[in-house]
């Protein structure tokens, strides 16, 4: 460090010789009658031992700040935040399990669901075929009974019919022949209509 009388000398020089030598002796270590010198303290040789004492002091002191306070708290807070997350861990593996055990629950649920809603539609597939089979066979056997039923009174009618014929025949010949020829046994108009007929 520059001192001010240090200052005024080197201010006032005689000649080119003394500027030479006050700035070659602002490098050089000088000592004043004030106890300072020119060089930077933390560079200063004289002060070595002392400075290595205080950073001593302070890596021990810092030491045992870090060692005793700050450490414990930091490793305390991992070890708390690996336990959480371990925590979290288990209890997402878990509901995973829970999640996965439902899912199958539910896929086999569906599973039972459609085959018994298929065996219900089987059931009543066939169900609905046996009751409009029977109600087919049972109108068949009506249709059959009523088709029979008027068979047989067509025949009966055609026979009665066919009865009624000869005689509607006779009485209609016996009534030309009587308006033609004159009155005509009935015998002998039934008999020319049976042979007509035969």
């Amino acid at each position: 460090m520059v001192t001010q009388a240090y200052a005024q000398e080197a201010a006032t020089p005689t000649d080119d010789t003394a500027v030479h030598a006050d700035h070659s002796d602002t490098h050089a270590t000088v000592s004043h009658g004030d106890g300072h010198s020119d060089v930077f303290p933390p560079f200063d040789p004289a002060t070595f031992p002392s400075q290595l004492l205080w950073l001593a002091i302070c890596f021990a002191a810092l030491y045992l700040l870090m060692s005793k306070l700050a450490l414990p708290k930091v490793g305390k807070t991992i070890e708390n935040r690996q336990a959480t997350i371990a925590a979290d861990l288990a209890a997402a593996d878990a509901d995973r399990q829970k999640t996965d055990a439902a899912i199958a629950s539910y896929e086999k649920a569906l599973a039972e669901a459609k085959s018994k809603a298929q065996a219900i539609a089987a059931q009543t597939r066939d169900a609905i075929n046996a009751d409009i089979t029977a109600k087919r066979t049972a109108a068949e056997a009506d249709l059959t009974a009523k088709v029979t039923e008027a068979e047989a009174r067509i025949a009966a009618t055609k026979a009665a019919a066919l009865t009624n014929v000869d005689e509607i025949a006779a009485d209609t010949a016996q009534a030309v022949v009587g308006q033609i020829v004159g009155d005509v046994s009935a015998d002998s108009i039934r008999a020319a209509v049976a042979k007509v007929k035969g």
